[in-house]
């Protein structure tokens, strides 16, 4: 089953238990997954785009989230969290820190680099091949580590 329809059946299912913050995020991704449907001209959406859909959204909920922390609304703030986790739900499982770390260590070694001069060689092949698995933020910064 496609995330479109995954997320059309979860949001009858948040419908049936007026759950209004899944209800509103699930409506986000749902019009994010039309829209790039729309600019494909109907065209089905991959399982990478789908997984770029939800990790821009986990990502504007958390930056979001922290602007309302800086400013003391934490009535704002809870809601973008609790969308976050409605969302990350879809995501398919995040690597731990020493999974990542195992990963890493393996492009390092296929791509024979040596130094942070070859950062942009290991983030390339590293974003691709965890793509959904981890965030790009924290891909650079283990990249970082290891290259050092």
């Amino acid at each position: 089953m496609s995330l479109e329809q995954t997320i059309s059946e979860a949001i009858k299912t948040a419908m049936r238990e007026k759950d209004r913050v899944a209800l509103d995020s699930l409506r986000a991704v749902k019009a994010q997954i039309l829209l790039l449907q729309t600019e494909a001209r109907g065209a089905e959406v991959s399982p990478e785009q789908e997984i770029a859909i939800l990790q821009r959204m986990i990502k504007q909920r958390k930056d979001s989230y922290e602007q309302f922390m800086a400013q003391g609304r934490t009535d704002l703030a809870e809601v973008e969290e609790a969308q976050s986790k409605v969302i990350e739900k879809f995501l398919p499982k995040q690597l731990s820190a020493e999974e990542l770390e195992s990963e890493i260590k393996k492009i390092i070694s296929e791509t024979a680099a040596q130094s942070i001069k070859d950062l942009g060689k290991v983030m390339g092949v590293a974003s691709k091949a965890l793509a959904g698995k981890s965030d790009g933020k924290s891909i650079s910064e283990m990249v970082r580590k290891l290259l050092s």
